[in-house]
């Protein structure tokens, strides 16, 4: 047990380095073209056999995808800093989830570690304060920042490979190391899971920095609560016309669109479960003087399982086109995203406990049990699908003190943390291999 912590701890200032390369350079959904290229190399110097692109993504599950060019431009970006060509040309339209499959010579189980690599769509702090801009690592990318932990889990992920890779000795069965584009809006998971990469696996793990795990030193072995969610767009088109002489002549989409955003607030909660729904963006019009003829409605909903979930869409959907059809306008409703809800394994996590207890990596009170996670988060179909197929999976959390919030343009964590997240990760991937 000690020798894989000594080696993480070893590695401690590769595991930085890589965390602030990426942060610098984040990727958000579907364009992870640098960060996507820069794991498949080092998964292959490290002996890893590497599947990317169509292998482990299947487009018609794609969510959320964004156009064709921008797609480009952030390919062109990524091997403007270095991503390479190789690796891109394999993930053309957004296919940049990546696998690191490696079979050691015991016969034993296989053992999957999920990890998300994508950037929010925020802009960081420019705050003299902030530890990026102190330190020279700051976001390169206008709009764009890790801003929840990813980068962090890239660099863990990696560490967790090499660690493996020298360690091939302690190790059975088959580990597969899997690095999601998309979970921001939980769009990427599902493309992967479409695949089968998980259909054979006994035991996944999937790992956050922070969140509800928010001291340093610590580490959750379980993590439950997860809300079923969808992410929709709601796209009206009506008629436009001169709004002083002919406004009789319009068909006004902006009104649509806000009855349709105050009529889906007033949908009456599930008695059931926690439900939820939040309208993010309104977008319409195109002139102070135009009967506006185009709106856009974002919006999610969430529910404490899949059922409540499924209750609020079918509620938000009814409420737009009812209100489309008030103002008679046409709508379109686009599914952007979406998670089911899913159950840990109480068992495996009990185990975990006392692995992680016996193994001296924290101290007794640093080893939580569970904690709710109380948001969405796209791991729980790849857990969904192992449980399905007769295996077991956890979500668990490494803790960290934060700067500022997930997804808050000042948001950033403890790099110590990586380290033993590495080390506990690497270490229970030997113990469930052997099994």
């Amino acid at each position: 047990m000690e020798k894989l912590l000594t080696q993480a701890q070893a590695l401690k200032q590769e595991i930085i380095a890589r965390r602030r390369d990426l942060h610098k350079h984040p990727e958000s959904a579907w364009t992870e073209f640098r960060t996507a290229s820069i794991v498949a190399q080092e998964l292959t110097q490290l002996g890893f056999e590497v599947l990317v692109g169509d292998q482990v993504i299947v487009a018609s599950e794609m969510m959320g995808v964004p156009d064709a060019l921008t797609l480009q431009k952030c390919q062109e970006r990524a091997l403007k800093e270095g991503a390479d060509p190789k690796w891109v040309d394999k993930m053309q339209g957004g296919k940049t989830g990546v696998m690191g499959v490696m079979k050691f010579s015991k016969p034993g189980k296989t053992v999957a570690i999920r990890v998300d690599m994508d950037a929010n769509d925020v802009e960081e702090s420019k705050d003299a304060q902030h530890q990026p801009n102190q330190e020279g690592f700051a976001s390169v990318h206008a709009n764009v920042m890790h801003a929840c932990g990813h980068d962090g889990h890239t660099a863990m992920g990696l560490a967790i490979a090499k660690l493996i890779a020298e360690n091939k000795d302690l190790y059975a069965g088959t580990i597969k190391l899997i690095f999601q584009p998309g979970e921001e809006g939980v769009r990427g998971a599902k493309a992967m899971v479409a695949s089968g990469i998980v259909d054979d696996v006994d035991y996944l793990f999937g790992m956050h920095v922070g969140f509800n795990a928010n001291r340093n030193d610590t580490i959750v072995c379980m993590t439950d609560g997860f809300l079923a969610t969808t992410k929709l767009d709601a796209r009206f088109k009506g008629l436009s016309s001169h709004a002083g002489s002919a406004p009789h002549e319009g068909k006004n989409a902006l009104l649509a669109a806000a009855q349709a955003s105050i009529s889906m607030h007033s949908i009456a909660r599930h008695g059931q479960g926690a439900s939820r729904i939040n309208v993010g963006v309104l977008q319409a019009g195109t002139g102070r003087n135009v009967l506006p003829d185009v709106a856009v409605v974002k919006l999610e909903t969430r529910g404490a399982n899949t059922e409540i979930n499924e209750y609020m869409m079918v509620e938000a959907k009814r409420m737009i086109q009812a209100a489309a059809m008030m103002y008679d306008v046409e709508v379109e409703v686009e599914e952007m995203g979406g998670a089911p809800s899913c159950s840990l394994d109480r068992e495996m996590g009990e185990e975990i406990q006392k692995i992680l207890l016996a193994s001296g990596y924290f101290a007794p009170e640093g080893v939580i049990k569970e904690v709710s996670l109380g948001a969405s988060e796209d791991c729980s179909y790849f857990m969904q699908r192992v449980q399905e197929k007769g295996g077991k999976a956890v979500y668990m959390m490494a803790g960290s003190e934060l700067k500022a919030g997930h997804h808050n343009s000042k948001f950033d964590f403890n790099e110590e943390t990586l380290v033993r997240g590495a080390a506990s990760l690497a270490l229970l991937a030997e113990k469930y291999t052997n099994r």
